[in-house]
Order: structure tokens, then sequence, then C-alpha cells
């Protein structure tokens, strides 16, 4: 299944479950899974078995066809795609405070899938070590960030930038005083 199409369907979840006013623990006690799955389904982070999925959608209690009827598939664009700053997504990757995803732009390139996001993290910010099933580029933009590691952490500044894989795990702390802004490039495989 294209990336894309796991992006629009972890949004349609999130945002349906969003507009029901349910929480991650509702959704995952009537699908039979963790709160913790849900979450990573939501922001991304895991792709759903197809059994999974349709529990989930149950759970939502959306019929499937509904559920499925919006998606796009194959959409036929422009070969100059141009999305505007109020156009960009917020999003929330992880239950944390202090850090504002903004989706700038998805797409399929042949085979692989790239994401590409605009990250702010508040000084002080804190979440737990993440992974994700891309590799992750990052150039800040402005301010400072640590990149934690399991065996190391480096120091990015304005400028600075830096590519791994998202399989490992990591976590990007703010210790300055300021936002840190950094652009993100997710690529799908």
């Amino acid at each position: 299944m294209e990336h894309e199409v796991i992006v629009q369907i972890s949004e349609k979840i999130k945002r349906i479950r969003k507009e029901k006013n349910l929480t991650l623990q509702d959704i995952a006690d009537r699908a039979g899974v963790t709160k913790g799955l849900i979450s990573q389904i939501e922001n991304g982070r895991t792709i759903p078995s197809l059994l999974v999925l349709i529990q989930i959608i149950k759970a939502i209690e959306v019929d499937l066809d509904e559920f499925f009827n919006e998606l796009s598939l194959n959409g036929r664009e422009a070969p100059i795609v141009v999305h505007r700053r109020a156009e960009y997504e917020r999003f929330e990757k992880e239950p944390a405070s202090g850090y504002e995803y903004f989706r700038i732009f998805t797409k399929k390139v042949k085979e692989s899938t790239i994401d590409i996001v605009l990250l702010e993290i508040q000084p002080g910010s804190e979440r737990d070590f993440v992974q994700t099933d891309a590799f992750e580029y990052k150039y800040i933009i402005s301010g400072e960030v640590v990149y934690h590691f399991r065996d190391q952490s480096i120091k990015l500044e304005a400028g600075d930038s830096m590519l791994f894989d998202g399989r490992l795990e990591h976590n990007p702390v703010n210790l300055g005083n300021s936002t840190c802004q950094m652009l993100v490039v997710y690529f799908f495989e």
C-alpha cells in the first residue's frame, strides 16, 4: 500500500476520533488493541494490519465503504504543486507538549514516498524516544536542538543538517531559550 494512502488513513482515523470526542483509549478498548498502537497508527509511525485497520474503523463507528470512499489512490496532479504556509496541516506525531508538527507536503515519487514536515520544538519540551519507518533528514532553520540517540547525543544549530535511519530510537530536545524550527523530510521506501 502506498505511503500516501497510509497517511490519509492515519489522518482520517484521528480526525473522525476527535470529531466524535473519543479518546485513544476508547478506540483501543473497542478495537481490542493497545492505546499506544492507536497513537502510532494515527501518527504514521506504524502501518496496521488489515484486520487491525478494520477493527479500528468499526471502533470509530464508520461504514467501511464510507471510510475508504474519499481516499485518493492515484491522484493526477499538475507537475508543479504549491502549498501556502496557511495550508500546512498541524498534526501530532506522539503525545508531547511543546512539539508542533506541520505537514508541508507528502507525495509518492516512483517507488518511494517523501513526507516534508515543519517541526517547532519549544524550549524545555520533553517526550519519550521515538522511531519511524523512514530515513529522516533534518535541517535546522532557527534555534538549536540536541538529538539524543541511545548511544550518543548530537547538538545541531541553525544551518546544520543530519540524515539518519528513523528506526534508531531518537529524541530531539530544545535546550535553548527560543523555539527551534526545523525542516524534516521523511524518506519512506
